[in-house]
């Protein structure tokens, strides 16, 4: 199985959240993360409070996750989406379909959602 995970799953892991980073132990090899997410977690450990070890935690986490690009195929499937959510007045807002919020993929048909951060 594999998993296409959003900011706040990668966030929770990199502060060592106990049930999510167990996950990611268990399912390693098979996770994923857009270069949108990609640069929120850059923009995340890069904020000038944050300690330097966030920075050194997302490198290093890298090497375990496959970075997905934002090509034009992707573009066509976003926009395909969208439109259809549109047509039955359920759109997702703005861009969240390519940035990965859990919260935004519960309109998508044939979608299995696993919220990692819920009790």
């Amino acid at each position: 199985m594999s998993f296409l995970l959003d900011t706040d799953i990668c966030s929770a892991h990199l502060k060592q959240k106990g049930p999510v980073s167990n996950r990611f132990l268990q399912y390693s090899g098979g996770l994923h993360i857009s270069t949108i997410t990609l640069g929120e977690l850059y923009a995340w450990a890069a904020r000038a409070a944050a300690p330097a070890s966030r920075l050194d935690g997302l490198r290093e986490m890298l090497h375990d996750l496959t970075v997905l690009e934002i090509t034009s195929d992707v573009a066509e499937k976003y926009g395909r989406l969208q439109a259809g959510l549109l047509d039955i007045g359920r759109p997702a807002p703005g861009m969240d379909l390519m940035m990965h919020n859990t919260h935004d993929f519960v309109n998508i048909p044939h979608l299995r959602i696993v919220d990692w951060l819920a009790p």
